[in-house]
């Protein structure tokens, strides 16, 4: 698909303008300057074309953060290096600044397509100001708009597929598995995205909290496209600070909801803290395909039974997620991090996977009667049990009273399923019905 890069100085409306392309609130919105660093990538589409959009930080921010700023240049030139369009948004209620003047220096080397969008223009006063002020640019007559509001961008739309080749966007490959890299903040994620992409494509930095978006990139492993989506880090609810950090925070379990697998990043140097078990909460309760990664193992000091005693610390205090399979890695010297897309690609299988109606019963009823379950001078029978769903695996129990079964029977017969049938990272939902609601 055609890429369009937003560009601009910090605060012009760029992250809005980015969701009201993609039809979504993805990005970050907030009145701080600088609160997008990283590229998020977006589709969009119009007048039946398909293209990529890319929301960059802002260029010229000086926000005292040190060289963060070289870092952010760096990924709005790299997305604008990408680009086979490039929206400079500018700001009409504030007007012409010098930073504007510097962003068109560096415009006026790229050989790309621009088009000037003056943004938040909401009345005709600003809308002839702009034309009027922006005009002398170069860039030709500014396309006036108002993101928040909607208007103008259809005329800017247009503008940008007029941009376009004549063929035809190509029918989307949806991908083999989409992967949510999760996690507290600073414990690599982002290293570890760049280490599986092979580019710097997401900033990378020593303090937390600097990836504030979920980022989305697509690589091909054997002919298949896999999905990685990076993620702000996922604090404890009481240690969530308000503004932008609580948005981010919604990103990240909204990119756990859009993944079939996600990946906990664990710190191998500080173990499982109390965040790490939130996290999982998350990934469980969304029913998420999980691989638990610890990372930075390089750091670790080894002997023999490092690992094994590392992994019964893991499944004691993610008790509740012992089906996730745990692998060692180190994203800064890229250690076994290809093992993450082999698991993800396996645990894929395992949630899309059906089991043969006989097969599935007759281990039930085996299970029922090696350890009968009674409540009250009453026993459970279960008559039929079905696979009523995938992604993750569902089976519906029809029986003569759901409200026998407790906690421990229905984990007992997950991992009887599990056991028999595999199901290794990803969860397994287990409902029982009366006999009566078969019938209905």
């Amino acid at each position: 698909m055609p890429i369009v890069a937003l560009v601009g100085r910090p605060n012009v409306g760029k992250s809005t303008l980015f969701n009201r392309l993609i039809g979504e609130h993805r990005a970050v919105v907030h009145e701080v300057p600088g609160t997008t660093r990283d590229r998020l990538y977006g589709t969009a589409e119009w007048r039946d074309r398909e293209f990529t959009v890319i929301d960059t930080g802002g260029i010229g921010l000086d926000t005292g953060e040190g060289d963060l700023l070289a870092d952010v240049r760096l990924q709005a030139e790299e997305a604008m290096a990408e680009a086979d369009v490039i929206v400079w948004v500018v700001d009409a209620s504030t007007g012409l600044t010098a930073a504007d003047d510097e962003v068109a220096d560096q415009l006026r080397t790229s050989r790309k397509p621009v088009i000037l969008t003056a943004n938040k223009a909401e009345n005709v006063k600003r809308q002839q100001d702009a034309v009027a002020e922006f005009s002398s640019l170069g860039f030709g007559e500014p396309v006036v708009i108002s993101a928040l509001h909607g208007e103008g961008t259809g005329d800017l739309l247009d503008a940008i597929v007029a941009w376009f080749p004549k063929a035809p966007a190509e029918e989307e490959i949806k991908p083999a598995v989409s992967i949510a890299i999760v996690g507290r903040p600073n414990v690599g994620k982002s290293s570890l995205v760049n280490a599986l992409v092979g580019s710097p494509r997401s900033i990378v930095r020593g303090e937390a909290g600097t990836t504030r978006d979920a980022i989305d990139s697509t690589i091909v492993r054997d002919g298949q496209n896999i999905l990685l989506i990076d993620t702000a880090g996922i604090r404890r609810r009481g240690r969530i600070q308000p503004g932008v950090e609580k948005f981010s925070v919604l990103r990240a379990v909204r990119a756990i909801e859009r993944a079939d697998v996600a990946v906990l990043l664990i710190d191998a140097t500080e173990g499982v803290l109390a965040q790490d078990t939130h996290v999982a909460g998350y990934i469980d309760e969304a029913a998420k395909g999980l691989i638990v990664a610890v990372n930075k193992w390089d750091l670790v000091e080894k002997h023999p039974k490092a690992q094994q005693e590392y992994t019964e610390v893991l499944r004691r205090d993610l008790k509740f997620a012992d089906w996730a399979p745990v692998i060692y890695v180190s994203a800064k010297t890229g250690q076994r991090v290809e093992r993450v897309i082999s698991e993800a690609l396996a645990i894929q299988a395992e949630r899309t996977k059906r089991v043969p109606t006989p097969q599935l019963n007759d281990v039930v009823r085996r299970a029922v009667e090696a350890h009968p379950l009674s409540e009250r001078g009453r026993t459970l029978k279960i008559y039929y049990t079905a696979q009523t769903g995938t992604s993750p695996p569902r089976f519906t129990c029809f029986c003569n009273d759901p409200r026998l079964v407790h906690f421990s029977y229905v984990r007992y017969l997950n991992n009887t399923l599990r056991a028999h049938f595999g199901f290794e990272g990803t969860p397994i939902r287990i409902e029982f019905r009366s006999r009566n609601e078969r019938a209905a």
